[in-house]
């Protein structure tokens, strides 16, 4: 970047910048590494090869380093320095929000004489050998604080014409022992078609009283609007939404039934030399985007079934076909991203990646915590982009309501 140096051609370069598409990229490189460079020399009180008496420290090669912002990934060369503090670079806290909450759940495991090789391996990469309990206190305390600030904000800003709800489980020591813990997720989406992570909450499982807590604690905050939820077949989901969507806070929302749930709880009830087979069926019936045509053929796949000796798997069939059409009164350029909880699934895969990390959290806080550091940062990618999730141009409000 020797063309830094001239102011000649510093427009030249930055012409030539910006005539490519990753140009404004490329341009906060440069200007992060050149910050870094002299925030380093700053630090250790020298420049490179410099003999001085003010020296603190000396540099010690660098460290690559991702940095996520709103022109793309920008890829860094953190300095490194021996013989004084560490070097902080200013561009960023020294971990983002999501792996400080993996740096306290790791620390707390460290100090409580229960951690696996896994976690030694994360501290020494995330803070080079320099933890303290007060360091892990402090640092929980802070995401505490923002993440309830997020999970208390008020909803009332906008309609909410859809729901989509999941959980996934969690090792978590509890009173000594360690038990499984559901981590409940709530998304929604606005009348503009933008997604919002909502609620998270730890529970002992996904009941009625769970959901339902969640559900009045969504009401409370404003929210409002809702005409559609959807969700898997789960017991508890169930008689929560009967309740709370059917009877009570939200009343005339549909519910759509996971189509994606529904043919895996299908699977499993079929034996697995004839899985694939199923499968095939499945997605005929699901084919046409039309109620009577869609029941029709899973009549004729239900009937075939029995023949082959698949009772259960009929049974569910018919069952569970009804509620999974819903999304068939939907408007029809949503009903494919609103047929199944894909968009959770992905997220809920999101959340394993850092949970698989510590195994077995010390805590519910410690869960509760690296998940909702998680979801915040997702929300927070939701909030940058362009576009919303869905295009609601074609739709009012009232259309919507009334579809």
């Amino acid at each position: 970047m020797a063309e830094w140096a001239s102011i000649d051609g510093l427009g030249d370069l930055l012409q030539g910048l910006f005539a490519r598409e990753e140009g404004p990229r490329l341009l906060l490189q440069a200007l992060a590494q050149a910050a870094m460079r002299s925030e380093v020399e700053a630090h250790v009180g020298a420049a490179p090869h410099e003999r001085s008496e003010a020296r603190r420290g000396r540099r010690n090669g660098t460290k690559p380093r991702a940095l996520r912002t709103r022109v793309g990934e920008v890829e860094l060369d953190v300095p490194q320095v021996r013989g004084c503090e560490p070097y902080r670079p200013s561009l960023f806290n020294k971990w983002q929000r999501s792996e400080r909450a993996l740096l306290v759940a790791c620390g707390e495991m460290y100090f409580q004489g229960v951690s696996t090789r896994n976690v030694r391996d994360v501290l020494e990469s995330m803070c080079d050998g320099e933890l303290s309990a007060m360091t892990v206190s402090r640092v929980a305390a802070e995401l505490d604080e923002k993440l309830a600030s997020f999970r208390s904000r008020r909803l009332d800003h906008a309609s909410w014409p859809y729901l989509m709800l999941d959980a996934r489980y969690e090792k978590v020591r509890v009173d000594g022992r360690v038990v499984s813990q559901a981590v409940l997720v709530v998304v929604g989406f606005t009348c503009g078609g933008r997604r919002e992570v909502l609620d998270w909450r730890v529970s002992d499982g996904e009941t009625e009283q769970a959901w339902g807590e969640a559900f009045r604690s969504l009401k409370d905050r404003g929210l409002s609007g809702v005409t559609r939820v959807v969700s898997d077949a789960h017991r508890g989901i169930r008689a929560a939404v009967a309740r709370h969507f059917h009877a009570r806070h939200f009343q005339g929302a549909a519910w759509q039934r996971c189509r994606v749930h529904l043919k895996r709880e299908l699977g499993n009830k079929a034996p697995w030399r004839l899985r694939k087979e199923l499968m095939k069926d499945l997605a005929a019936v699901f084919e046409p985007w039309e109620r009577a045509e869609c029941l029709r053929r899973g009549e004729e796949a239900a009937a075939k079934w029995e023949r082959l000796k698949c009772a259960k798997a009929a049974a569910a069939l018919r069952e569970g076909l009804e509620d999974c059409l819903a999304v068939l009164s939907f408007p029809e350029h949503h009903r494919r991203r609103l047929a199944s909880t894909n968009l959770l699934e992905n997220i809920m895969k999101r959340l394993r990646k850092r949970t698989r990390v510590v195994g077995i959290f010390p805590n519910r806080q410690s869960c509760d915590r690296l998940v909702g550091s998680q979801l915040l940062e997702l929300h927070e990618e939701w909030q940058a982009a362009e576009k919303g999730y869905f295009n609601m141009e074609a739709e009012t409000e009232t259309e919507i309501a009334a579809a």
